[in-house]
């Protein structure tokens, strides 16, 4: 008989072992969907907020509160918009410049067919110009401006390290399937569809080296297109020289 009572006692305490053992793990299982639902719902929300952001360079006409300028160049003339609000230091410095003649006679130092054409350099060999203040300034980024095709960025050699050197993005590819929908909104991705360069975008999983977009062409992307076609030397310098002749502001920001 008690060989009996011993086996029903010992067969009991392995049923509510095995009781707890499943709890525990309908605890944890329970737990983890908890967290995994929890991160979709976050990555959800990021979605959500990339996508109400405001993307000035979408927009079709200039706004009261930009700039607009006309680079002047001997392959001719490309009008862009600028935007002061979100990279001020990046746009006061070039309207400075312009305006005091400093990118008058300035050639195109470096141009990739593909990518982009770079100026800004009055030594004409990618190591000189300086910023208004006479040190670097720091970078400008936000999630607001991207390196779509013909958005203007600052050349830099690392971070902070802005002068007066800028390029037009000029990649006529199509490289909206290289994005994620957790980085960039989707109006952004379906304007790369046309083109630019989103590995120099600042976003969270991408670039060691940022740029600061702080100007997109309106008109004149024949003439970038035309200036990226020229024949280079080993050092990407045009052959035949390409010169800013002259950089006029046909818009100031209204109060």
């Amino acid at each position: 008989m008690k060989k009996i009572c011993l086996g029903i006692l010992l067969l009991s305490t392995m049923v509510l072992s095995g009781c707890e053992n499943h709890n525990a793990q309908s605890s944890n299982t329970n737990s983890s969907a908890s967290s995994s639902e929890k991160k979709e719902v976050s990555r959800n929300e990021k979605i959500k907020e990339l996508n109400k952001m405001d993307l000035p360079q979408l927009d079709k006409t200039v706004r009261k509160d930009e700039y607009l300028v006309e680079i002047q160049t001997t392959k001719g003339n490309i009008k862009a918009r600028l935007f002061p609000k979100l990279a001020p230091k990046a746009v006061e410095n070039f309207v400075t410049h312009a305006k005091e003649g400093y990118y008058d006679g300035v050639i195109f130092h470096r141009v990739i067919d593909g990518f982009m054409i770079q100026t800004g350099d009055p030594k004409g060999d990618g190591t000189g110009g300086e910023s208004i203040w006479k040190k670097p300034f720091k970078d400008e980024l936000n999630k607001n401006l991207y390196n779509l095709r013909g958005a203007i960025s600052m050349a830099n050699s690392g971070p902070d390290t802005n002068g007066s050197q800028f390029f037009i993005n000029q990649n006529k590819e199509d490289r909206s399937q290289e994005l994620l929908i957790d980085d960039y909104p989707q109006k952004v991705i379906e304007v790369y569809k046309k083109g630019g360069n989103p590995e120099l975008d600042y976003v969270e999983t991408t670039s060691e080296n940022d740029y600061t977009v702080f100007g997109q062409v309106t008109e004149g992307m024949a003439v970038v297109d035309k200036i990226a076609s020229v024949k280079t030397d080993s050092n990407d310098k045009p052959i035949d020289s390409i010169k800013i002749k002259d950089i006029k502001i046909l818009q100031s920001p209204k109060k």
